[in-house]
């Protein structure tokens, strides 16, 4: 006749099934997110197909249809900065449906290489406010002193840059995560925080000038689509690189899918902006080509403010 269990053993079979239930719900848990990132995913795949889709219309145009000024350059490159970003993100995302990159090298240097695209259209964007600030306050010297080449050469100086800090992340932390990876978070936190700032404060010098030039006349379309723009990436943009930085301390900002999709929203809002610039105040419909050329053209604007601005130095020099 076989021996009853014991009261020890009753415990253990207790533990045992508790332990193993207790893993089946953490394994039904994580199952449970990962499903619903999958499925979060897909908004931020369709945003950015539409992003892809109006910064490859700017890149057509831009590129082939509309003779180029100092600050259509900039432009250009952010809308191929954006549509690269999208382009990668695309992709990354499609490991969480297909599980091929998962958890593999190349998965990691498609993440470091959208990040690069990332902060090439911040640095971008911190280029295009600064220069629009010094043509408010210096608008003389903007017009007649500044270098012809000045945005060509400021845009390959960031690509360069941009590529550098990818190099940089990959070789430091995919190939030697233990000892260089911390060195690199931190230049990464800095490139990051100094483009910020700058991005900032051009922004606010913007605001600013524009508040006391709408109380004369309309302010120029070109300050608006500089703040417009600004102000998408303040609020969608910027939360993927803060959850990221959080993230890496073991702690949540957001949800991740919801960083992702506003990061899309971000990248693929800024041909909305000039189109819907580009058209304002005209009630007839005109090519995109026309619309975006009114959206960028600066030239009839910034001689209106060097106008004013030698009216107002020739009445304080009378007074």
């Amino acid at each position: 006749m076989a021996a009853s269990p014991t009261p020890e053993q009753w415990d253990c079979v207790y533990d045992n099934a508790t332990e193993r239930s207790a893993n089946e719900s953490s394994v039904v848990v994580a199952l449970g997110k990962l499903l619903l990132n999958n499925w979060m995913e897909i908004p931020s795949l369709l945003v950015a197909l539409v992003g892809l889709v109006g910064n490859s219309a700017v890149l057509w145009l831009l590129g082939f249809h509309i003779p180029r000024n100092p600050f259509s350059v900039y432009i250009l490159n952010l809308a191929a900065a954006d549509a690269l970003f999208l382009c990668s993100y695309f992709l990354v995302s499609m490991h969480l449906f297909v599980n091929y990159l998962h958890d593999s090298f190349m998965h990691g240097l498609l993440k470091y290489v959208t990040y690069t695209f990332y902060t090439v259209g911040l640095s971008l964007l911190a280029a295009i406010s600064t220069e629009r600030c010094l043509s408010v306050l210096f608008p003389i010297w903007y017009r007649c002193h500044r270098p012809k080449h000045t945005s060509p050469a400021v845009c390959a100086a960031l690509w360069a840059l941009g590529g550098l800090i990818c190099v940089t992340g990959v070789l430091s932390c995919l190939y030697d995560p233990h000892h260089f990876c911390r060195h690199f978070f931190i230049i990464e936190l800095a490139w990051f925080i100094v483009f910020t700032c700058v991005l900032c404060v051009s922004s606010l010098t913007l605001l600013l000038r524009v508040q006391c030039s709408s109380q004369r006349r309309q302010p120029p379309r070109l300050y608006l689509l500089v703040l417009l723009t600004v102000l998408v990436f303040l609020l969608c943009g910027l939360p993927l690189e803060i959850e990221d930085f959080i993230r890496r301390f073991k702690k949540d900002f957001m949800p991740e899918w919801l960083s992702q999709l506003l990061a899309c929203v971000n990248s693929s809002a800024n041909p909305l902006i000039y189109f819907f610039l580009g058209s304002h105040r005209h009630k007839r419909r005109a090519p995109l080509k026309v619309v975006l050329q009114r959206a960028l053209g600066d030239e009839q604007e910034l001689g209106t403010e060097i106008t004013d601005t030698l009216h107002t130095n020739r009445q304080e020099t009378s007074f």
